[in-house]
């Protein structure tokens, strides 16, 4: 089974409450979990979240909408990557999204999955070298890697990753990586501020209502196209 797993907190110190705060009438956990629920490729999707009672409204959410939650520690997202794919039964690879992505598109997520079934590595990615806009990333670790790293001693700062112990190991964790046929490095869609969450939701008025689905190109093509997001804000 390939698990995806979206780590999302209530408790960013820049947008507390961000994972359930609106975003075209649903929580912005809901919008990703939207998106990522229309990849071709068969994955179960779990929201890994902190044990901490500041995440409970969360949890409670998600569960009262019927979907699976893990709650782990809260820093070491290393232990809480291992420890719900080892809950969630048989998984060969995990795949990581940030909650802070309300754009991530199935297509990237598909051609992440593929490439990892295909080149049989342990970790493949987007991120390195950069060319999506930030915000776009994804990460499939093998299951196996994972729980390597995480049963091995480290440092508390390096478990804060899931991935960094497996990027940072190429010689012993083969890797792979795919480009996108442009740069749009510097753009940044990451959702870490009220202004950032201003623009998602721009966007979302703009395209949701034509094409739930929209993916990376259409917000492209609205943000270079001299489009007047002012116009679709809430």
């Amino acid at each position: 089974m390939i698990l995806t797993i979206i780590q999302a907190r209530m408790g960013s110190k820049r947008l507390p409450g961000k994972a359930l705060a609106s975003l075209h009438g649903q929580p912005m956990i809901w919008r990703q979990l939207e998106r990522l629920r229309a990849g071709r490729c068969p994955t179960k999707v779990v929201v890994a979240t902190s044990c901490e009672a500041a995440d409970d409204a969360l949890a409670a959410w998600l569960v009262s909408k019927g979907q699976t939650v893990f709650r782990g520690a809260p820093t070491d997202l290393l232990d809480r990557f291992a420890r719900c794919a080892a809950s969630a039964g048989p998984v060969s690879h995990v795949v990581r999204i940030k909650g802070d992505q309300p754009f991530v598109d199935s297509r990237i997520v598909d051609e992440a999955i593929r490439l990892a079934l295909a080149s049989g590595a342990d970790y493949v990615s987007n991120r390195e070298p950069a060319s999506y806009p930030m915000g776009m990333e994804v990460e499939v670790v093998t299951a196996r890697a994972l729980q390597a790293v995480a049963d091995a001693p480290r440092e508390t700062l390096a478990r804060v990753s899931p991935t960094a112990a497996i990027r940072a190991d190429p010689d012993r964790f083969r890797q792979a990586a795919f480009r996108c046929g442009q740069d749009h490095a510097r753009l940044d869609w990451r959702v870490k501020t009220a202004a950032d969450l201003g623009f998602a939701r721009s966007v979302y008025a703009a395209l949701y209502p034509s094409d739930p689905q929209f993916g990376m190109e259409d917000v492209l093509d609205l943000v270079g196209g001299g489009v007047d997001l002012g116009r679709y804000a809430a």
